[in-house]
């Protein structure tokens, strides 16, 4: 106690009374001597104190700044967190308004102490940070000029975290409108570090789960600060009640270069830099980005091409932590593609359609399409963290495209499965394998025409689920913080795969089947030909619109694009030759008509080199993407440091903080 100055004894003596009142409110637990559960801590300094006396009414998004006002009487405004398991309420007068940080650039020296005191606090191994300090620098001696961003989770009005997450591991609280998350609830997959713009999720690839910065609500709950605000030696960081100007500043913007569109989310975060900066800033770490002023004074992202022109190949760079992806999209839309086309032409009695689905094969290829999703959900899972909790991905089927994904692939297979259970008793080999083992003529158990009208049901069923599933698959990559994906060109490379994959999927067991049956499959070969040129022309189309589009782009999908031209130069031509000689090629088999065995050779062959251009193009989809992140520092946060690192065998030390991805 003798540390204490007068104001923090006024201060502890505040919270105690506070802490003492929601006690006998019934809002707390107090222990047998009289006192809360609640540390009460001494030896703060006054300016880790919270002091806000001034309230707005509205953000300028035009939010309400009082939170329980926005939900009306649905929460009760003096509720316990239970941080730890406290049931204790804290004394903040404005724990129902909505906090933000404020950070001024002008201040920070890049001393990293905010970074130090949350890892201290939140004990974070080292390859996490739930604040860190990157930099842009631009000009030249003399007139050369640095500024430092330290950033972690901006708490937003509209987090797309909590909307992204599929096992709602997210709540934004009307307590100081946190946006907490709960790392036992997430299974890992990190697309919450996909959506979000600012890095601020963390993915731990050693534990398989996401954690963030929880906004210290325990320090807030007793009148403090966050540990970081407390802990800058600038006094660059500050925060309380969003709009609130720190004393000694004159502007709180919402946007400084290097940070992304604000719009994107509408974080909690205002900034103040009043310092003349050059027309062009730059990162310092390995990202092709460099951020241009532009008429209005904004800094807008553009292309920095600090590894030159040179076209590489760089083929063992394709594989990355996300191939289990790669697998499942492909083989989902294949073999949505492939069911649709034998099941439609069947029902619309296409010639050579409506034999095969009559033929013994029908079932075979119906259950080779199940075991194609099966497989793809399999490697799906594979990319969890913690894949046995994967059940939990339908927990925020409200706002999750991941969800509605899940849930649409789902619902396909279970349609998909009932339509080959009612399809089996009207197959021949199925009805002379029961006979043969379990004895007796299975139609005198089931009735074939009984349920064949239960089999083209469930078979409308299972290709309504997939076509969801299918539309939210690609929602999933709409995301405004990845640019290089946020593009029509999802739509058209995933449906274009859905079409000549599928067509490639059916022809290799229809062709078959009706040559050994004897069936005229010409008319088979032209439909599914043309399946074939129509989704090669979708795709084709798609990657020429994306590559003007990101060339001529001033946001991260240009760097992307930039990197796709560049690093994978000849990878990225050698796959546009592929999609291109296939294409051509189908066309002309398509127009030269035929079914002789040269011909069924061609397409054979042009199926091939289709099928490698789709692998190489869908890696190429995931290893290229540049998100809108925060800049880097010289080697923490920095891609091209970490892969030095793993090149060398630095990564082999823990303290580094570079670890390899495990899931």
């Amino acid at each position: 106690m003798t540390n204490l100055t007068q104001e923090n004894l006024a201060r502890k003596n505040l919270v105690q009374k506070s802490l003492a009142e929601n006690s006998a409110a019934g809002n707390s637990t107090p222990q047998a001597d009289g006192s809360t559960l609640w540390e009460i801590r001494t030896g703060e300094q006054p300016y880790a104190f919270l002091s806000d006396k001034k309230i707005d009414e509205r953000n300028r998004y035009g939010q309400q700044i009082d939170l329980i006002d926005l939900v009306g009487d649905l929460l009760p405004r003096g509720r316990s967190m239970n941080i730890n398991d406290n049931p204790e309420v804290g004394c903040n007068p404005n724990r129902n308004k909505q906090h933000s940080f404020f950070f001024t650039a002008d201040n920070c020296i890049g001393c990293h102490a905010c970074e130090a005191a949350c890892a201290e606090k939140n004990e974070t191994p080292a390859h996490l940070s739930f604040r860190s300090v990157g930099y842009v620098e631009g000009g030249s001696y003399p007139d050369y000029k640095r500024v430092n961003i330290s950033m972690a989770c901006n708490h937003c009005d509209d987090p797309v975290c909590l909307k992204g997450c599929p096992t709602a591991a997210y709540t934004k609280h009307t307590e100081y409108g946190a946006v907490l998350q709960d790392p036992e609830t997430c299974f890992g997959c990190g697309y919450c570090t996909w959506v979000c713009p600012y890095n601020a999720p963390q993915l731990d690839p050693v534990m398989g789960q996401v954690s963030k910065c929880n906004m210290c609500v325990d320090r807030l709950e007793v009148g403090l600060k966050p540990a970081c605000v407390s802990a800058c030696v600038g006094n660059a960081l500050d925060f309380g009640v969003v709009e609130n100007i720190p004393e000694n500043r004159e502007e709180a913007k919402v946007s400084i270069p290097g940070f992304p569109d604000p719009d994107i989310t509408h974080p909690n975060i205002r900034f103040q830099q009043v310092k003349t900066l050059p027309d062009e800033m730059k990162r310092t770490d390995s990202m092709p980005v460099k951020y241009h002023r532009d008429t209005q004074g904004n800094y807008k992202p553009m292309v920095d091409p600090k590894k030159g022109q040179k076209k590489h190949w760089n083929l063992q760079r394709l594989s990355s932590r996300e191939n289990p992806l790669v697998l499942f999209t492909l083989a989902a839309q294949g073999a949505l593609g492939a069911f649709t086309a034998i099941f439609l032409g069947a029902q619309f009695g296409l010639q050579g359609f409506a034999e095969f689905a009559s033929s013994v094969v029908y079932a075979p290829l119906v259950m080779v399409c199940l075991g194609m999703v099966a497989f793809g959900l399999f490697m799906s899972t594979l990319h969890l963290g913690k894949p046995l909790r994967f059940y939990r991905g339908f927990n925020n089927l409200r706002h999750s495209p991941v969800a509605r994904e899940g849930l649409g692939i789902a619902v396909f297979m279970t349609f998909l499965s009932l339509h080959i259970l009612f399809s089996l008793p009207g197959n021949s080999l199925f009805a002379m394998l029961w006979t043969s083992v379990v004895g007796g003529d299975i139609g005198q158990l089931v009735n074939p025409a009984i349920v064949a009208p239960l089999a083209s049901v469930s078979g409308y069923l299972a290709i309504a689920g997939g076509a969801g599933g299918l539309f939210y698959m690609m929602r999933c990559y709409r995301i405004r913080a990845r640019p290089f994906w946020n593009h029509l060109q999802v739509y058209t490379s995933f449906g274009g795969a859905m079409l000549y994959l599928g067509a490639l999927v059916t022809a290799l067991f229809m062709i078959p089947a009706l040559m050994m049956g004897g069936v005229d499959y010409s008319q088979v070969l032209t439909i599914l030909g043309g399946l074939f040129v129509l989704g090669v022309a979708i795709e084709g189309l798609g990657l020429i619109k994306h590559a003007r589009d990101m060339s001529a782009a001033e946001h991260e999908g240009a760097a992307s694009h930039y990197i796709q031209r560049t690093t994978f130069g000849k990878t990225y031509i050698l796959r546009n030759v592929l999609v291109g000689v296939s294409g051509v090629a189908a066309l002309g088999l398509l127009v030269a008509g035929g079914s002789s065995l040269l011909a069924l050779l061609g397409w054979v062959v042009t199926a091939l080199v289709l099928v490698a251009a789709s692998l190489i193009g869908r890696a190429l989809f995931y290893v290229l993407v540049i998100p809108t992140t925060m800049p880097g520092a010289f080697f923490w946060k920095n891609k091209g440091f970490e892969q030095h690192a793993r090149d060398i065998g630095l990564a082999n030390m823990p303290q580094v903080g570079v670890v390899p991805d495990r899931h």
